[in-house]
């Protein structure tokens, strides 16, 4: 019995004369779990499911009673738009891409290549500074007035994606206020799983900067070519060629020869790790699924900034919320008040994000996806050969040829898509002429 009641006082004595000791040790255990990346990412995830959760039962209600015959009062209109839309599918139109694009086609050929010079100016200058960025924030420190001073690392990478996603959700929907936009259809809820998904791909992205070199991380998004198609074929049953079978086996080879080849860098935010590529693996698998549910979103009668708008909608909402129940989101303001560089480094990275997808939509819509995704890839070498430059990463012999063969790989895939395009409508004019 004394035994038993000693063994209970004594964590009551030690709390009560000792408050600020149990306290530091809670708190440094508390850091420690926050250091560990799963950690972090289960608690965003229940940040998330606190909306998720009620959203889902309220839509699911709405729909049980027949709100959109029964409802009625002031509510009613916004509720009809998030739940029910006009749920009218038709096809892929994007009334606003088509007629740019066909006003585009029947310009003159000077204006044609200064319109392209200036999408491609605009694509590399945005992207090649958000990478730079990227890595310049995920991997540096802040705050160091000697060599021998570390400084502050900032680790929140969901404040970094909302700070994205705020901006970008401004300008798109300044774009859709200026510019004429189709009418709006799709229900608004069905925005919430690409932006979930997009949240977190974005996560994985930061994320994984902190156990991976940037290079690294470049090229596992050239190689996300092989789980889109997997997605695709789950989510959307697509068929796809054998020269996209192929493609995808040659990105595989070139990825895997630059992994292999890597030598660990000095720097230890370089080194790759085990955990680096299981976050890489789960931005693929992400990122894979918003391009597919959005495929699937454009059956409904929408523009490609409405989308924008409507993903970064949820994005703004998914993330402010997980901020403040986690007490980050001000953490990560005195952050930025501590260190200037870092907020103007915030900033620019979200604005290079935001007008990076303007040029995307006007890129494609002017000269289509072929010229887009040769732009975009021409722009991932020079991110890895700059990335290089900037922050000293060693790539052998055997990794620079493995990087060859991921580009030789996604240009071909350009050649033969456009091939097979002109392939398609080559019999109109054959038949003419017979």
């Amino acid at each position: 019995m004394p035994a038993s009641f000693s063994w209970r006082v004594w964590p009551a004595l030690v709390l009560l004369l000792f408050p600020s000791t149990v306290a530091a040790e809670e708190s440094s255990l508390l850091e420690g779990w926050n250091d560990v990346w799963l950690f972090r990412f289960l608690v965003n995830m229940l940040g998330y499911s606190t909306i998720i959760i009620p959203g889902y039962l309220l839509i699911s209600y709405f729909k049980r009673t027949n709100y959109l015959e029964t409802g009625s009062g002031v509510c009613f209109p916004f509720i009809k738009t998030c739940v029910f839309g006009s749920e009218s599918k038709t096809g892929l139109l994007d009334d606003v891409s088509v007629s740019t694009r066909n006003e585009g086609d029947s310009g003159s050929s000077v204006k044609q290549v200064i319109k392209l010079i200036f999408c491609a100016a605009g694509l590399q200058v945005s992207y090649l500074t958000w990478g730079v960025l990227q890595e310049r924030v995920m991997t540096r420190s802040y705050g160091a007035t000697t060599p021998e001073d570390e400084g502050e690392k900032f680790k929140d990478s969901q404040f970094l994606v909302f700070m994205n996603r705020i901006l970008a959700l401004t300008v798109s929907g300044l774009w859709c206020i200026l510019f004429k936009q189709p009418r709006h259809g799709a229900p608004m809820y069905k925005y919430s799983f690409a932006s979930l998904s997009n949240i977190m791909s974005s996560w994985c992205q930061y994320e994984a900067l902190k156990y991976i070199s940037f290079p690294t991380q470049v090229l596992a998004k050239a190689s996300k070519v092989i789980p889109v198609m997997l997605m695709g074929k789950i989510v959307s049953h697509k068929s796809y060629e054998y020269w996209e079978y192929f493609t995808a086996v040659l990105i595989s080879v070139g990825v895997s020869m630059f992994l292999l080849s890597s030598t660990p860098s000095k720097h230890p935010s370089t080194v790759t790790t085990f955990s680096g590529i299981v976050i890489l693996v789960g931005y693929i698998v992400f990122d894979s699924f918003t391009s597919n549910w959005q495929d699937n979103l454009f059956k409904y009668k929408m523009s490609s900034v409405q989308m924008m708008f409507g993903v970064n909608l949820f994005s703004c909402l998914f993330t402010i919320g997980s901020l403040l129940e986690q007490g980050a989101f001000f953490d990560s303001l005195a952050f930025m008040t501590r260190h200037s560089e870092f907020a103007f480094h915030a900033v620019l990275l979200s604005v290079c994000s935001a007008c990076g997808q303007l040029f995307i939509f006007y890129t494609i819509n002017q000269f289509g996806a072929a010229v887009f995704t040769i732009i975009m890839t021409l722009r991932q070498a020079i991110a890895i050969l700059l990335s290089c430059f900037l922050y000293g990463h060693a790539v052998t012999i055997v990794g620079g040829f493995g990087v060859a063969v991921v580009f030789l790989a996604l240009f071909l895939r350009v050649y033969a898509r456009s091939r097979m395009k002109s392939g398609r409508r080559a019999p109109q004019p054959q038949g003419q002429k017979v």
